[in-house]
């Protein structure tokens, strides 16, 4: 009887210790938070605590933000300098490279990509983000999957048109991605076009059209940085007085959140894949689920 339950007690793995950075943003970053927790705490894989950083330097506890970084698997980036003004202290930045380096999982979430222009090394764990038209490589993608290049100076700095619903076409057979259909349909989100960096030990995971230019852009990536996995989309966007925002509502995104964050985690990519994931012609939208 008490081998049968040491057994037992063996194959529950214990939940994934998540880090949520936020603090700035020119998004609704608090209740970003509150959505991300509301998706993830009701699974029972994980283990989510939450660091807020002063926005800015003059804070008096801005200095003292140091939150630790290897106490976690993985660390969700809920922070967006873009406009705001916001930074890390030194020693945080640091200890953020080290903790990738040295194996720790990143998720870059929605706006986080725009965050820190001017930190090299954030831009080579990011791989690709919201920057000027000289800053970096641009990536496209055609119809058949083939990733092109775009070199610095060519075309134009990262923007993005109007919130649309599009068809998300997935690239290779990622664990991530196990099981789920080829093509789904993601309600309201930002296709970014040229969005730009290093985009070195990049992997596309995703696509879709953007509308204006006709051309595919990456919608999901992942980046290899010394021992450390990187997850980056343009999904989860939360906008400030956006009561009801279908971004986090979105069945097939709340699905590769928890399946992103298993991954990063160095742990199997196994959480199921529901009834209601969306097909190519129909975005599922689930009711809000928020943590206090």
């Amino acid at each position: 009887f008490l081998l049968v339950c040491g057994a037992a007690a063996a194959e529950t793995p214990p939940p994934i210790k998540v880090l949520i950075v936020d603090g700035f943003s020119n998004h609704d970053w608090a209740r970003t938070t509150a959505l991300i927790r509301g998706v993830l705490e009701p699974t029972k894989r994980f283990r989510v605590d939450v660091a807020t950083c002063p926005a800015k330097p003059t804070a008096p506890a801005f200095a003292t933000f140091r939150p630790r970084l290897a106490d976690y698997e993985v660390v969700l980036l809920n922070c967006n300098s873009l406009g705001s003004g916001g930074q890390w202290p030194a020693e945080l930045r640091e200890d953020f490279v080290k903790f990738v380096r040295d194996g720790g999982g990143v998720f870059v979430f929605h706006s986080a990509n725009n965050s820190f222009a001017g930190w090299a090394e954030y831009d080579r764990i990011i791989g690709l983000g919201w920057r000027g038209k000289d800053t970096g490589t641009a990536l496209t993608v055609g119809p058949s999957g083939e990733i092109r290049r775009i070199p610095p100076g060519e075309g134009a700095g990262t923007s993005h048109g109007p919130r649309t619903d599009r068809v998300v076409h997935r690239l290779g057979d990622h664990p991530i991605h196990a099981g789920l259909p080829r093509d789904w349909m993601a309600p309201m989100i930002e296709v970014y076009t040229y969005a730009r960096g290093p985009a070195e030990d990049l992997t596309v995971l995703s696509w879709a059209e953007d509308p204006a230019t006709q051309t595919g852009w990456p919608t999901e990536w992942t980046v290899s940085y010394g021992k450390g996995r990187v997850y980056n989309s343009v999904f989860g966007h939360v906008w400030r007085g956006e009561t009801d925002p279908p971004g986090m509502r979105c069945a097939g995104f709340q699905t590769i959140l928890v399946r992103a964050l298993q991954w990063l985690a160095n742990r199997p990519a196994d959480f199921p894949v529901p009834p209601d994931f969306p097909n190519d012609s129909q975005a599922v939208l689930r009711p809000l689920q928020e943590a206090p």
